[in-house]
């Protein structure tokens, strides 16, 4: 079973585990990510096995600078002047990747391009330390919830990882917003902690949505961020045995039908949702309830990343089956 240890007490035994090839989840700011030596291909590997993640779905390449960043991927202006504004921070770009970047295939997943993040707080440190970037998905089997609290990681993964470093409940609660600068199109892949209003506002551009694509980055497979439970979207009424997701005040029609009720925000608030969403679908879902029913929940701001993670939750799952 995994060790937990405190992330003021984790650096050395963290750089020890990943110096041996080995994995360790790490929090970040987003959700806790499991993080390896990008520049590995075997470490890389025991990510996509601990996860029981398809080879396909590429990974972030988490740096701790621009100036490492641009060491492994070619930056475009416009590219280096988000990464200048949103980082350290819950954005990812995809840039064209350096040939000489020693950072593994797997990570790409064939792909010329490279997904990179600059985050926060332990991941920074660690990252800087250790001198490499770390490929670093979310910390759960792949195609579920992503976890926010250290206990969330250790349930899921705790008997197939060494380490868990405990840094509290992640603040910003969904992942990372996915960015591609293609000439004078900026396309969103994923949305996610930085609402793509903040983007427009720096970029002096709109942003364009992608839609049915094929995989060019993470969290872009249509069944992904699920529960045991199936979830049932924009619940106007409870039925008996149901679970419910709420939000805002106001109740969808007979609520107390639900065997359990979580409100990711009292108010309305689409921060304190994006940031306990995750959490929230764990509660209800150790509630045992077949199905979650999730009321509306407004798209604007942080809410097109919440929508986006609960359409992906509600999805038909053929295509998870083996890795999750």
């Amino acid at each position: 079973m995994a060790e937990i240890l405190p992330e003021q007490d984790a650096l050395d035994a963290a750089l020890a585990l990943l110096a041996e090839g080995e994995v360790v989840a790490i929090p970040t700011e987003t959700v806790y990510g499991l993080a390896a030596d990008a520049t590995n291909g075997a470490a890389v590997a025991r990510i996509f096995e601990t996860k029981r993640r398809p080879r396909f779905n590429p990974l972030i390449a988490h740096v701790a600078s621009l100036d490492m960043a641009e060491r492994h991927g070619v930056f475009d202006p416009l590219s280096r002047r988000l990464a200048e504004r949103f980082w350290p921070g819950p954005l990812t770009l995809v840039v064209p990747k350096r040939a000489e970047s020693p950072v593994h295939p797997l990570v790409t997943a064939g792909l010329d391009t490279l997904a990179m993040r600059h985050p926060r707080g332990f991941g920074e440190r660690l990252i800087a330390a250790f001198g490499r970037p770390l490929a670093a998905p979310s910390a759960n089997s792949s195609g579920r919830v992503s976890a926010t609290t250290a206990q969330h990681v250790a349930a899921d993964l705790g008997p197939r990882i060494r380490l868990v470093v405990d840094g509290g409940p992640t603040p910003v609660g969904v992942e990372s917003t996915i960015l591609k600068v293609e000439g004078e199109t900026l396309r969103l892949l994923r949305p996610g902690g930085v609402p793509a209003e903040e983007i427009e506002a720096v970029a002096g551009r709109a942003v364009t949505r992608t839609r049915g694509a094929a995989l060019e980055a993470p969290g872009m497979m249509r069944s992904h961020y699920a529960p045991h439970a199936a979830v049932r979207l924009d619940a106007r009424e409870v039925e008996a045995g149901e679970a419910l997701l709420a939000f805002g005040p106001r109740r969808a029609g007979h609520a107390r039908r639900a065997v359990a009720i979580v409100n990711l925000s009292e108010t309305g608030d689409l921060r304190e949702a994006a940031a306990g969403l995750f959490a929230a679908l764990q509660r209800l879902d150790a509630s045992g309830a077949a199905t979650i029913a999730v009321e509306p929940v407004p798209a604007r701001g942080l809410g097109e990343a919440i929508n986006d993670r609960l359409r992906r939750a509600a999805a038909p799952r053929e295509m998870e089956e083996g890795h999750a």
